[in-house]
């Protein structure tokens, strides 16, 4: 039952974390929790740690990672999926960490836990227990016809 617990609480943990960044870029966090506050300044701190990108490509680069990080975090709320999207979380959360190190040091990745979110969104990719997901449902579903 631990393993189970521990599967719910990894898909539950990354999910929120993706939402509380995808919130906070759209100023849904008050200003004394908030890191980037509003759209502008997501895209700007996307500039600096991507620094090899040309100036056109960073606003697509942003609302990317944006939909990206949307589409997991319900993936991993309902349990949709959930190997493949820890796995593409875990690439996801790596490319951040590795921008963040090579860009502006190692503070950044290592006080937000970038690195540490993304060892458990890996981890979660090779557990093979399941909890309260859809894709459950859908194997017991297809097992009945």
């Amino acid at each position: 039952m631990y393993i189970k617990i521990t599967v719910l609480f990894l898909r539950l943990s990354l999910a929120a974390s993706f939402l509380s960044a995808v919130a906070d870029r759209f100023g849904m966090w008050s200003k004394e929790v908030s890191v980037w506050g509003n759209w502008n300044n997501f895209v700007a701190y996307t500039q600096l740690i991507n620094p090899w990108f040309p100036q056109a490509l960073i606003s697509p680069i942003a609302f990317l990672c944006t939909i990206a990080e949307i589409v997991f975090a319900v993936c991993l709320l309902i349990g949709f999926k959930t190997k493949l999207v820890a796995k593409l979380s875990g690439y996801l959360l790596l490319a951040f960490a590795l921008s963040m190190l090579f860009s502006t040091g190692a503070k950044a990745p290592l006080d937000y836990s970038v690195f540490s979110a993304a060892a458990a969104a890996f981890a979660l990719s090779y557990i093979n227990e399941s909890f309260f997901e859809v894709d459950t449902l859908l194997k017991n579903k297809q097992n009945i016809d």
